[in-house]
């Protein structure tokens, strides 16, 4: 396992003694897990006298004040000579799939390399200089999220010109379960490159564990890692993220419908881009008639600039006081919201788009639901592959 720095703090960051609060099991509050930027005393020193890259963005914050960790580092005198800006850029300031550029950061002042623009992975002309990465970014725990994927580049490029990566470990506020069709590589894209399930149950570093130890990097090249952990983190507690991980993830509730509703992406529906509750409503104007609930989208630039079906009035579901207990009691992604909506669409040779294969991540889970199958039919084929995954994820956990 990859060790981390013990060494005694010498400098306090942004009150990072102040640690959320334990809660109950089920009720979405925060446990007394810490995410490991706030526990400087176990890097602090290791990042001295180095010339450091950050892969970093709005969620990489630290102590009570919820301060950006960049900011803090430079306060206290460490060298950072780059960031590395994933999906939404540094600073959380572009929208959902839009194109990121370089630039410097007016706060800082320091060189921002877009991975999330011409380029998804880092350049040895953008690693010159760098001796030790950093990655310090909340992940939400579904394959389709895109940091994983940034994670993997940033990985293959420090592994390929010698560079040591330092993970500070994250709560996975989905944690708690493994679910979904296996990855079929044929089908690999950003949203999926891996053959993992849907929602993978790992926490950003036990993920970063496993593309090394499965050979995943080009040529089954290694990354030097060093992961800092998290204190009291355990996968099947709650956890409520301080910051939204992404302008369109912006409540708990979101979150945990996020694995079952972004199947909707690879439709023609609309799952609230473009509204004040992305992610937690569902629906499409030919739907009208069927369902009594309606919203429009509208352009939110910065959040969703064309969002689908923009400007129409779209009839569907409201998601939004959907009981999440029920996914933490069956450990299962909604499958039932798809096969409903897609029993209701009335021209269903026009239901789905291509991207839905990317997101699924196979090209059965369409010709199933096309054909009629029950979701226990379509659940069944998942397997073996899905409890092959969970005896492999068992090898890279950290935590209970």
């Amino acid at each position: 396992m990859p060790t981390c720095a013990q060494k005694p703090l010498t400098a306090n960051l942004a009150n990072t003694a102040k640690k959320p609060a334990a809660g109950k099991a089920g009720s979405g509050s925060y446990v007394a897990a810490n995410p490991a930027a706030n526990e400087t005393q176990l890097y602090l020193s290791y990042l001295k006298g180095k010339k450091i890259g950050m892969v970093v963005n709005p969620t990489s914050i630290i102590g009570a004040k919820k301060i950006a960790l960049v900011d803090s580092l430079v306060k206290v005198g460490i060298q950072i000579t780059k960031i590395y800006g994933p999906e939404h850029g540094f600073r959380g300031n572009a929208s959902d799939g839009a194109t990121v550029s370089n630039e410097v950061d007016a706060k800082t002042k320091i060189p921002v390399v877009s991975l999330y623009g011409k380029n998804n992975k880092p350049t040895p002309a953008d690693l010159k200089g760098i001796n030790l990465m950093v990655f310090d970014i909340q992940d939400v725990g579904a394959r389709f999220y895109t940091y994983i994927s940034t994670l993997h580049y940033v990985m293959e490029a420090c592994a390929e010109n010698n560079i040591e990566l330092m993970v500070l470990d994250r709560p996975n506020p989905n944690g708690f379960y493994v679910d979904g069709p296996v990855l079929d590589t044929a089908f690999k894209s950003f949203v999926g490159m891996h053959p993992i399930p849907v929602v993978h149950g790992m926490t950003i570093a036990e993920y970063a564990q496993m593309i090394n130890g499965e050979g995943w990097l080009k040529g089954r090249i290694k990354c030097k890692l060093k992961v800092v952990k998290m204190l009291n983190y355990q996968h099947n507690l709650p956890y409520t993220l301080p910051v939204n991980p992404s302008p369109n993830l912006n409540t708990a509730q979101s979150i945990l419908l996020y694995p079952g509703i972004c199947f909707f992406e690879g439709t023609t529906l609309s799952l609230g881009r473009g509204t004040p509750f992305p992610f937690q409503v569902v629906g499409h104007p030919a739907l009208k008639g069927k369902y009594n609930f309606s919203f429009t989208p509208v352009s939110i630039p910065g959040v969703s600039d064309n969002p689908p079906q923009k400007n129409v009035e779209c009839f569907g579901v409201d998601y939004r006081n959907y009981d999440t207990n029920k996914i933490r009691e069956d450990k299962k992604l909604n499958l039932s919201w798809l096969l409903s909506f897609y029993q209701n669409f009335p021209e269903k040779s026009k239901f789905f788009i291509a991207y839905f294969t990317r997101l699924a991540g196979t090209d059965k889970l369409q010709k199933q639901i096309e054909a009629g199958l029950t979701e226990q039919q379509i659940r069944q084929s998942w397997e073996p592959a899905l409890s092959k995954f969970k005896e492999v994820r068992k090898k890279y956990l950290l935590y209970q």
